[in-house]
């Protein structure tokens, strides 16, 4: 089975949303998965509570396709948690949509987990052997095990306790049949907003999702910050009183977020526009035309083509009907199915030179394809530009990157790269430079860049550590 998708992308992670104390709290969650709907295709699910009962409808694909003919009405209550999912722990399956519901001592707990946990096999391994069956693959199970084992007396108290085990990145949500529990983890290496509608308080990953249904902004939750909503109202409490460096993900800005959300501290639009601006700084060239890679690099391509002075146009028409879990039969169809969502246009192009600005490259592959596909539709040099640095490290936080050596710049340098995706020329934003377009820059994670983790995981051995060293070297080479 095959997925028509970027391959030259990260895979987008997880978008989480939760309202309490409004008597439409699925509906308000449906909007708001379906504002967030860019950072999971996967699956979707809500969860939903008045007080009384859990009730639930997950399904597999978007929001639109899970939830019809009435769906949201018969999810009555007044506190509600969804979820939308695109895998980085745990296979595609039904199975792994959240938000994950189990019951414990005949009471139901649900969680909606955006995130990836580092040391998930270990505890997994640990809690099978003393009896636990999981029913799923995802690493967020792990979570709901813990709390479920934990001695405490209290929700508040359970999940306290069970995220004291758990190392990685994670902005959860759990409920039960009357609270609601937003937590953060201590890097703040995901997002994670409080917001309020009338009497009643939202959470989201991103911003976005409160302007569709009218919401107003309160503040980010803090990293290592755990939110509690009752009916008596909120309060919050520190997780741990050890300090950690914060390590905002830096792709959320390159990348995952919308342009139009707030996340760590700023909207998305103002650092995504700077790293275009820098990059015409860093890597200037003799063109014609600016054209991006749609959607996702739309503003880096403005910002490079205000700062260079060159005139920017829309070079490709991106098929919106085309979505990133299509699912392709076979690879020639794959192949087919890549012109179909992405088609030059040639009366821009014709006789161009051309700078063609992307936000990332992965693999590789799907470059070329488009300096193919350029050339193909006239234009007369294609110059490639990247709105961040190499790729060189895989994600372990939430980012469904690919393998270390599946990385093309992990193993080729610059040049090579260059050759093998058959651009006139490439050139990459720099780290320094990247770090210079953010507000607080030392609080940002650049491990996909340098290989520097701020959370250790498992299987970060001696040897691990030794191919990073080499990657450097021979990069500085």
């Amino acid at each position: 089975m095959y997925f028509l998708d970027d391959d030259d992308k990260p895979r987008d992670e997880c978008g989480v949303f939760g309202v309490f104390g409004h008597p439409y709290a699925a509906e308000l969650t449906y909007l708001g998965l379906y504002a967030l709907q860019h950072r999971g295709q996967e699956s979707a699910g809500i969860v939903v509570s008045d007080g009384r009962e859990i009730l639930s409808q997950h399904g597999m694909g978007l929001v639109v396709n899970v939830f019809e003919n009435g769906d949201i009405e018969n999810l009555k209550g007044h506190i509600a948690i969804g979820h939308n999912r695109y895998s980085t722990a745990g296979s595609s399956s039904l199975e792994n949509a959240q938000p994950i519901v189990r019951w414990h001592k005949s009471e139901p707990i649900a969680l909606a987990h955006n995130g990836n946990l580092v040391n998930a096999p270990r505890i997994r391994n640990d809690l099978e052997t003393q009896g636990s069956i999981f029913t799923c693959s995802s690493d967020t199970e792990v979570i709901v095990h813990l709390i479920a084992h934990s001695p405490q007396p209290t929700i508040e108290e359970k999940v306290i306790d069970a995220l004291s085990e758990v190392r990685g990145a994670y902005s959860l949500l759990v409920m039960n049949k009357d609270t609601l529990i937003a937590v953060r983890d201590a890097h703040g290496i995901r997002p994670l907003w409080l917001g309020i509608l009338d009497d009643a308080y939202v959470l989201a990953s991103e911003t976005c999702a409160f302007d569709v249904i009218d919401a107003k902004y309160i503040r980010e939750v803090e990293p290592g910050e755990m939110v509690i909503i009752t009916p008596k109202g909120l309060h919050s409490v520190r997780l741990t009183s050890i300090f950690h460096p914060k390590a905002f993900c830096i792709f959320e800005f390159i990348y995952l977020a919308r342009a139009d959300s707030m996340v760590f501290g700023e909207l998305v639009n103002r650092p995504r526009r700077e790293f275009g601006r820098q990059l015409a700084r860093e890597h200037p060239a003799d063109v014609d035309i600016v054209i991006s890679v749609p959607d996702s690099a739309n503003i880096a391509a403005k910002g490079y083509s205000e700062e260079s002075g060159i005139s920017f146009d829309f070079g490709l028409n991106r098929n919106q009907y085309v979505g990133r879990t299509f699912i392709c039969p076979s690879q020639r169809m794959r192949e087919r199915m890549a012109k179909v969502k992405l088609n030059p246009i040639r009366d821009v192009l014709e006789g161009k030179r051309v700078v063609i600005v992307d936000d990332s490259i992965m693999r590789g592959t799907n470059c070329r394809r488009l300096v193919k596909m350029l050339k193909a539709g006239g234009a007369q040099e294609v110059h490639f530009r990247v709105s961040s640095p190499p790729n060189k490290f895989p994600c372990f936080y939430g980012i469904d990157t690919p393998t270390r050596q599946e990385l093309i710049a992990s193993t080729h340098a610059i040049e090579e790269i260059r050759k093998h995706i058959r651009a006139d020329s490439l050139g990459y934003l720099s780290i320094e430079g990247m770090l210079s377009c953010v507000k607080n820059p030392q609080n940002f994670c650049t491990a996909c860049f340098d290989g520097e983790y701020p959370v250790e995981f498992s299987g970060q051995s001696s040897q691990q550590q030794l191919s990073i060293e080499f990657t450097r070297g021979r990069n500085r080479g």
